[in-house]
Order: C-alpha cells, then sequence, then structure tokens
C-alpha cells in the first residue's frame, strides 16, 4: 500500500467534503454562472468523475496499464439526472462514492503507481499521476460551487 499518496487523498476527500457540506442547500438548483450546470449538477458530475477514475484506478492496479475512453460528460450529468435528485442525497453519495475509491487507492500497491494510462486521447500518464490529478478536478469543481451567484 502506498502509504503517503493514500493518506493524503483521504486528507483531501475530508477536506473537500467539509466544503461540500458547508455550501449553502438554498443554492443546490442555482447555476454558478449564467448558463451553466446547477449545483447540484456540478456535485453529479463530480461523481461521475469518481465513477470513472474508479475504473481507471482498479484497471491500473490490476493490469499494470489503463487505455479507455474519455467520458461525454454532459450525457453523463443528463443520463443520471442529477439536478432532480435532493441535495442531500447527492452529498451522501459523493460521500460514499469516495469512501469505495479512497478505499481502492489505500490498495494500489506502490510499484502499479506507474503504471501507465492512456485516458481518450489524451497523452499517456502514470497512475500515480491520475490519482493526483483527481483532486485538481474535484477543487475546480468545488470552486464552482462556492462562486458567488450573479445578481
Amino acid at each position: 500500500m502506498p502509504a503517503e499518496i493514500a493518506q493524503n487523498f483521504r486528507e483531501e476527500l475530508d477536506s473537500i467534503y467539509a466544503a461540500l457540506a458547508a455550501l449553502p442547500p438554498e443554492l443546490a438548483d442555482t447555476p454558478w454562472r449564467d448558463g451553466g450546470w446547477t449545483r447540484k449538477q456540478i456535485v453529479g458530475h463530480m461523481l461521475d468523475s469518481a465513477t470513472n477514475n474508479r475504473q481507471r484506478f482498479v484497471r491500473a492496479a490490476i493490469h499494470g496499464s489503463f487505455t479507455g475512453p474519455d467520458y461525454a460528460q454532459d450525457g453523463w450529468v443528463a443520463a443520471h439526472g442529477y439536478a432532480d435528485q435532493p441535495w442531500t442525497t447527492l452529498l451522501h453519495w459523493w460521500k460514499v462514492e469516495h469512501e469505495i475509491l479512497a478505499a481502492v487507492v489505500d490498495r494500489i500497491p506502490e510499484e502499479r503507481l506507474e503504471s501507465i494510462c492512456k485516458i481518450g486521447d489524451n497523452a499517456p500518464v502514470t497512475l500515480r499521476f491520475v490519482v493526483e490529478d483527481y483532486f485538481r478536478h474535484q477543487h475546480w469543481h468545488l470552486a464552482q460551487l462556492a462562486a458567488p451567484v450573479a445578481a
């Protein structure tokens, strides 16, 4: 188990969840910007990211590499109907999905962190990069969630 990366992963998850839980629920149906996704849809997209990355983490850890598609984020958000879900349900799903993802990261063998991952048409990267990049993506969307509502 790569203890340092797993510990950092869990600490980041705790920090992100605390920020999500502190968001005002009354903004859940409000787009983060004019014409953008609602905050519910952003959290849903974050869930989709966890689901897609779980596949990448597991397959690279087991097989020593991963090659797979990127994903059509608008289609995924629409297919799941996140805009129609209660805010508390979405936050619960986020927490559970990320507990599962953390359990996977806990079990990635150290040597498998150098496994090559090819995601869609993007340049190949290591599994370590995919794991660490996961939080840049989550924080990007957390900033959208926390954006002030335009008057």
